[in-house]
């Protein structure tokens, strides 16, 4: 055996296991009777070796340094993720807003790019030298993954807010990869949140005034706030259209996309009516264009046409790095800045920054 590692030769016909500091022998060769203790131990209590301390073996001492590595976490070797350099995009500095401008990115119908374009709208504007707030109210928390914070389960996160009344503040997290740019996470905790919130006085307002009281109170208020919304008109997406002043929809260049579009136009103007008068309709992005068909482009000339004040001219072509990005924990403005995806969402946060916020009602923005 070798002294200094502690493992046997392999023709010894000893081997030894160590666990916090103790060896647990191998059972007896035929070469030594059961009962025989091994050189190597001889003169220990047990067959077993001291390594340090006379109390290093008892079983008090392992217990206590298992629950303290498990208290630790588990020990990986990887070194801390470097923060990729980001090239600013064209356009920027981008001009800063007189008050901060809050987003909310809706879209009833899933798999129309909501998640993806506010993470790398949100990228893509911290590049260009803004301050970026993103709320993700998605139980699913993808907007969460892609911006590389933690988000499992018991991490303070936007239900804390919603439901726990804990102040915004303490649950914003800066994102790894982009300066500027900061996160309030979802967890898996916010799947219930609708039904604990049905018993709720204004339950609809709850977010509104978490994010007015996490203005009033922070030392440098974000340029913009992104919300990020789950596929569906519930008490989650409601709360986020009463505490934005703008809309902005990610439209799918494909019929079906158009076809709900109808629908979220009139729970738009239902909050307008009911619940928040200053909300507006003020962007429509098209994503997951394919110039290489004839569909797209005719969505694309359709919307333009219902909508010329509100569509950007900058579109989102289909792209592999787009869709790659996540999986790495970041947005493709850092994954691959010269991707023909994180070009055009650069052309789209230079846009919207140059473009005038709506007009809101002093009382109501603050």
């Amino acid at each position: 055996m070798d002294e200094a590692t502690g493992v046997g030769d392999p023709g010894d016909g000893r081997s030894a296991a160590f666990v916090h500091d103790t060896v647990i022998p191998e059972q007896a060769s035929p070469e030594r009777g059961e009962d025989e203790t091994p050189p190597d131990v001889a003169g220990t209590p047990g067959g077993q070796l001291h390594t340090g301390s006379a109390d290093a073996a008892t079983p008090d001492a392992v217990t206590g340094a298992r629950a303290a590595e498990e208290a630790a976490g588990p020990v990986t070797n990887e070194a801390p993720r470097e923060r990729p350099s980001i090239p600013p995009p064209p356009g920027a500095p981008f001009p800063r807003p007189e008050r901060t401008r809050i987003f909310t990115i809706a879209n009833q119908k899933g798999g129309v790019g909501k998640t993806t374009t506010a993470v790398n709208l949100a990228a893509a504007l911290a590049a260009g030298g803004s301050r970026v707030l993103v709320i993700d109210t998605d139980p699913q928390g993808n907007a969460s993954t892609a911006l590389g914070i933690d988000h499992r389960a018991g991490v303070p996160s936007v239900y804390d807010v919603l439901v726990e009344d804990a102040p915004l503040a303490e649950v914003v997290h800066d994102c790894p990869d982009v300066p500027g740019l900061t996160c309030v996470p979802a967890t898996i905790d916010l799947a219930g949140a609708e039904i604990e919130l049905v018993s709720f006085v204004a339950r609809e307002m709850r977010l509104q005034r978490a994010v007015r009281a996490y203005l009033e109170t922070v030392a440098e208020a974000p340029d913009y706030i992104l919300i990020d919304c789950p596929p569906s008109l519930g008490l989650l997406t409601i709360n986020a259209f009463v505490a934005g002043h703008e809309v902005l929809i990610p439209i799918q260049c494909e019929y079906y996309a158009l076809e709900g579009l109808s629908m979220l136009l009139r729970n738009i103007e239902m909050i307008q009516r009911h619940l928040n008068p200053d909300l507006r309709l003020s962007t429509i992005l098209l994503t997951m264009y394919d110039a290489r068909t004839r569909l797209s482009s005719q969505v694309v000339d359709e919307v333009r046409n219902h909508f010329p004040d509100q569509v950007l001219r900058a579109t989102v072509p289909r792209s592999v790095r787009v869709s790659e990005a996540p999986s790495h924990g970041q947005t493709v403005i850092s994954y691959d800045p010269a991707s023909t995806g994180a070009l055009a969402y650069c052309r789209a946060a230079a846009e919207l920054a140059t473009r005038p916020a709506p007009a809101v009602n002093e009382r109501n923005a603050q």
